[in-house]
């Protein structure tokens, strides 16, 4: 009995843990599509397939997804973001932005039947509705915001018949500015006009918006003329900006000139310095070789007079030996003086009688 307890117990804590996922079911992020090169052979019904080993083992490659073009995911904005459109409109954005920052914030949904034809009546109603009921599109607003930063030029043209009409300004903001004006979109505050001045005109965008836009109209004026003018004007700027650069330059001339010279006086001084280090450093060298010379003349005298008395002992030694041998050549000239007188002979004298 202990034994199928402790067995369900087993069991049961088994159960109790999460399952874990088999690896070949979670999903593959890259797909390739394969197929066998050797086909099999049908077989007998209620028998498996005769598989050879060796040769329903090669398959060809069909179709790798990882290299194919990825789909667009295509959504349905609820408000305008820029670069993309404004509400209502359809995109096709990749699966990351849409994913990640259109539905994440709210700025799009799914194209479903029921979205399709709640913004498909809300552009009837755009269209066709109360005008303090639209709203204005994306490229109604961008249209808007151009042409309050637009200003209409238009040259007079040489010309008695010439008249400033609709029909002329719609041609000149397509000309000028690339917006289509009908002609039921423009208002001017007059007829028709001749002479030159500034006027302006208004132009309303989808029925909702109404901007008002200046408008000069300017005398015709020959081109080479006009060119002519640029051309000197262009001549005249690079002369102004020389003028207003000189005095900046002789400025910064000025201030460099200052610098050089306190970087000079700084350089000078610090050679003086140096020099005088140098000077100090040959007076110490100078008095250490004096010493020296005093110290070697000492003893060069010690040495000379060392030398001197050994030469007067050898002038005594040698004035005493020319005195002994003086003494000797007069003794040996005596003896000489001596042996040179006749000795007395031994024989007997001869008689001078006989």
């Amino acid at each position: 009995m202990n034994m199928w307890s402790s067995g369900r117990r087993v069991l049961q804590d088994l159960f109790s843990q999460p399952a874990v996922r088999s690896f070949s079911r979670s999903p593959a992020q890259n797909t390739v599509v394969v197929e066998r090169w050797w086909q099999v052979p049908l077989s007998k019904v209620g028998s498996p397939p005769r598989l050879h080993p060796r040769r329903h083992r090669i398959y060809k490659l069909v179709e790798d997804i990882k290299h194919a073009p990825k789909e667009k995911m295509e959504l349905i904005l609820t408000q305008t973001v820029p670069k993309l459109g404004g509400r209502g409109d359809t995109v096709f954005v990749k699966k990351s932005v849409g994913r990640n920052k259109l539905l994440l914030q709210g700025l799009a949904v799914y194209p479903s039947p029921e979205n399709k034809q709640m913004f498909a009546e809300e552009l009837r109603l755009l269209r066709e509705g109360k005008p303090e009921e639209r709203i204005q599109t994306r490229t109604g607003q961008l249209t808007v915001e151009l042409l309050k930063r637009s200003k209409l030029k238009i040259i007079k043209m040489p010309s008695d018949e010439f008249q400033l009409t609709k029909e002329v300004v719609c041609r000149q903001f397509q000309k000028k500015l690339g917006v289509v004006v009908p002609l039921h979109a423009l208002n001017l505050p007059f007829e028709s006009v001749k002479d030159s001045g500034d006027y302006w005109c208004e132009v309303t965008v989808n029925g909702m918006d109404t901007v008002r836009i200046p408008i000069s109209l300017v005398p015709y004026e020959d081109p080479s003329a006009s060119y002519q003018r640029q051309l000197k004007t262009q001549m005249q700027q690079p002369q102004a900006t020389t003028d207003v650069s000189e005095p900046a330059a002789e400025e910064e001339v000025a201030a460099a000139d200052g610098e050089a010279a306190e970087e000079e006086v700084a350089a000078a001084e610090e050679e003086v310095a140096a020099a005088e280090e140098e000077v100090a450093a040959a007076e110490e060298e100078v008095a250490a070789a004096d010493g020296e010379a005093a110290v070697k003349a000492v003893s060069d005298a010690t040495v000379e007079a060392e030398a001197g008395k050994d030469s007067g002992s050898q002038v005594s030694e040698a004035a005493a030996l020319g005195v002994s041998a003086d003494q000797d050549e007069t003794a040996a000239s005596t003896q000489m003086s001596q042996d040179t007188t006749a000795p007395p002979s031994d024989s007997p004298k001869k008689d001078d009688s006989k």
